[in-house]
Parts: structure tokens; C-alpha cells; sequence
């Protein structure tokens, strides 16, 4: 027998109806069938009037209100918590109707800032109080988690318009020029052409190798925490509109003076300025910069992101056109094992209609063992996402909704993290 309950928040109500317990029942038919080592059929069907039986648990939470929310009343947004009791899984789910444009994805980070660690609750009253109300929020990319640059994303965020970490090749979640969400794999186009037509890659607000050129902005803190090489503090180059300056965009390109050169590493960053810092192996080829230069910054990326305010690392690409994606890793690392190992899990994924933010409980044998990338990929399928992106899993995953934490973390705490996925209610709607 299928044990199973759940609770759903509609506004202040709580509701348990039909038609969602038949949206539910096909996820869980289709992830059993995988638990037990059986790939679904794209066609699985679902009995029209399942009666899954709800199981008393510990922290199942059954209703037996079967009433449905007046459209008068309801404000398009639930969150639901699916307890199934024979693997078992705890899953939070937040879904919000995009039909009636109130609601957007913004992207937050520790502090408001590249760098920094914080839970994601705390992270959550930095959200600008013009983009409107935050209701739901997920945790987002993979980031470093000590030393200087603690909060480094693995991967691309555009904060408010800011470009503060680069894409990485890998995937991301963005949100276009026209207000649209997509997925995919995001490549740098980050580059610096020196007064001789020399064109240099870098990197943005990380941890500088000894080979590599990095430009730190004022997200990355009053300085750049490096040591040694050699480091260009820029100013604007060119006035007028024509010429944008800081904060750096994606798809920009500015035109900057070099305004005093540093040996010693560990440079001041200001408000008003960026430093570009190249480390040992590289510095002696630069030798011939001197200040007065200048210098030109590409911000561009492949696809270009150009117009993007909210961006944010991620991945694998879960779900694409309604499909379900294969999961494959390379080698034999931790990230590939645990691809395929059950952990806990977020992600984020939308149709038409609906935004999707989903977290899976895990590590916990007596609530929830949590999911393979396969699994949580026919979840979000089941779901209806046309498309999802799985986010950082683990003791890193969050699910907040309507003034706290609603998921178990692994750790037995919210762990700090670095940046995170956040639903918001826009102005216009509260």
C-alpha cells in the first residue's frame, strides 16, 4: 500500500484536494517505480481517483479538509509537504501561478554581497524592498566554504543587475531581457584587452591562482586578499552615458584608466573603482602597464545574457521541453558518486503557469533518505516543470516559506550558505 500525506497552504488555509492528490499520486507511481530500479514510461498513467492512504508519522501532517480555496480569496500560491512513507521521502514543494504576473525570481547572496556566508532566512532582508515581498526561497549554487573567499558561487550570479560571480561553463538559471526564465549552460566571455590589442581571460571575485588574471569589484569586500603578483586599481576611463561604469553588468563593456599599480597584492577596492589582479606567473609579461593606461572590460558571455537582472548558478538542467534529462558524470570524484547516491536535494523549475521550488529531505532514515538526480528529475517532470534546474543538495538545502524553514536540514540546523533562489511577490500585488 502507497502511505503517503501531505499539507497544503493556500493563502491561510489549508487544503487537501483532489485534483493536486491525482498530481501527487502520478509523481510518487512514477518515483516508485524508479526506487525499485525500473526507469517510468513517459506515458505512465494514473488511476483518475486515487485513494492513497495517509500515514501517521511523526511529522506527517494529515487534513482532511477537502474544500477548494475561493478565487476571490486565493492567492496563487501553495506549499505543500508529501511524506511517503515507503522509501521514505519528505518533500517540500512551493508552486506559484506566473499567469497572474505576481510573482518573480530574484536571486539573493550572503550579505547582499560576491563573498560571505549566512543562513539563507538571514539572507532573505536583503532583497531590495522595490522588487516586493519574499513568500517563498530555496537554496541555490555550489560555493566555496572557507579561507578568503568563503561564498564564492561555483558558478554565475547577477545580483540586481550586478554581475558578481562569472559563469563557469556550467548550468545557471537566469531571467532574460523579457522577463522570461531560462536554463542552460552558461560559458565567460570575461576578457581584458590591454593597450597593445592583447586580449586576456579573467576570472571575477574568486581566489586568483598563481596563472590567472581576476578582477575584484567592491562585492568582493575594501580589498582583494591576494598575495603578490601584480594589480591594476582601474577608474573610469570615459564620461557619458555612452561609456557605462560600475555596477558591472553582464554583456557591458567599459572603458577604464589605470590609476596606480601594486606589487604587493592585498589591494584597496573602493565603490568607484575595480582592481584587475594577475598573478606571479603572468605579472612579468605586464610589466609595460603602467598608470595612465587604458585598458578595455568585455562582461560578455555565451549565450549573451545581456539585459539579465537575476541570475544564478546551478545544475545539472533536470527537465528540458518537459523531458526528463540523463544524468552523466565523468570520473570517479565525490560529485560524480553522489550523482547517483541518495542525498538531500533542491531544485527550481517552471512551466507556463506555474514556478516550481522543491527540496528533498534526506540523510534521515527515520523521515526521508532523500533522492538520486534521477529521481528528483522525474519528481520535477511529474511536477509539470517544462523545465528545472537541480541546485546545491546536502546539508545546504533549504526550503523557506511564509516566515520560516519548512524543511528537516541534515545538519540538524540551517547551515550557512552563499546565495539562493527567491520567490517575490511584486509591489503591485501585496
Amino acid at each position: 500500500m502507497l502511505g503517503w500525506s501531505h499539507e497544503r497552504v493556500i493563502g491561510n488555509r489549508e487544503l487537501n484536494h483532489p485534483r493536486f492528490a491525482v498530481l501527487i499520486a502520478a509523481v510518487l507511481l512514477s518515483l516508485l517505480g524508479t526506487a525499485a530500479g525500473c526507469r517510468p514510461p513517459a506515458d505512465t498513467e494514473v488511476p483518475a481517483s486515487p485513494t492513497p492512504t495517509a500515514t501517521a508519522t511523526a511529522t506527517a501532517t494529515a487534513t482532511a479538509d477537502h474544500s477548494t480555496p475561493d478565487a476571490a480569496t486565493s492567492t496563487g500560491l501553495t506549499y505543500t509537504n508529501i511524506h511517503v512513507a515507503s522509501v521514505p521521502w519528505s518533500v517540500h514543494v512551493v508552486t506559484a501561478d506566473r499567469t497572474r504576473g505576481s510573482f518573480e525570481l530574484h536571486s539573493v547572496h550572503a550579505g547582499g554581497v560576491a563573498l560571505g556566508l549566512g543562513p539563507l532566512s538571514r539572507q532573505l532582508p536583503t532583497l531590495a524592498r522595490s522588487n516586493g515581498t519574499a513568500v517563498a526561497a530555496v537554496n541555490g549554487d555550489f560555493y566555496q566554504r572557507d579561507r578568503a573567499y568563503a561564498g564564492d558561487p561555483r558558478g554565475l550570479q547577477i545580483l540586481e543587475g550586478e554581475l558578481i560571480s562569472a559563469p563557469n561553463g556550467g548550468s545557471a538559471l537566469w531571467i532574460d531581457a523579457q522577463g522570461q526564465p531560462q536554463a542552460g549552460p552558461v560559458t565567460s566571455r570575461l576578457e581584458v584587452t590591454w593597450p597593445d590589442g592583447k586580449k586576456m581571460p579573467f576570472g571575477l571575485n574568486c581566489d586568483r591562482r598563481h596563472d590567472a588574471l581576476v578582477l575584484y569589484t567592491a562585492s568582493a569586500g575594501t580589498s582583494t586578499h591576494t598575495t603578490g603578483g601584480r594589480e591594476f586599481i582601474l577608474e573610469r576611463g570615459l564620461d557619458g552615458p555612452e561609456n557605462p561604469w560600475l555596477p558591472l553588468s553582464i554583456g557591458a563593456t567599459l572603458s577604464a584608466r589605470v590609476r596606480a599599480v601594486r606589487d604587493s597584492g592585498n589591494a584597496p577596492i573602493t565603490p568607484d573603482t575595480l582592481v584587475l589582479s594577475a598573478g606571479p606567473a603572468i605579472a612579468r609579461g605586464l610589466d609595460n602597464i603602467q598608470a595612465g593606461a587604458i585598458v578595455r572590460i568585455q562582461a560578455d558571455s555565451v549565450p549573451s545574457l545581456a539585459g539579465a537582472r537575476t541570475a544564478i548558478g546551478g545544475g545539472p538542467v533536470l527537465v528540458r521541453e518537459g523531458k526528463r534529462q540523463a544524468i552523466r558524470g565523468s570520473g570517479e570524484s565525490y560529485e560524480t558518486s553522489s550523482m547517483f547516491e541518495r542525498h538531500p536535494r533542491s531544485a527550481v523549475g517552471w512551466d507556463r503557469d506555474h514556478f516550481h521550488l522543491v527540496e528533498v529531505d534526506g540523510r534521515q532514515p527515520g523521515l526521508s533518505m532523500g533522492m538520486t538526480l534521477e529521481e528528483l528529475a522525474t519528481w520535477m517532470a511529474r511536477l509539470g516543470c517544462q523545465t528545472a534546474l537541480s541546485l546545491d543538495g546536502g546539508g545546504s538545502a533549504t526550503l523557506w516559506y511564509d516566515g520560516r524553514v519548512r524543511n528537516s536540514p541534515c545538519d540538524g540546523h540551517e547551515r550557512p550558505i552563499a546565495n539562493g533562489v527567491v520567490l517575490v511577490r511584486k509591489p503591485s500585488a501585496n
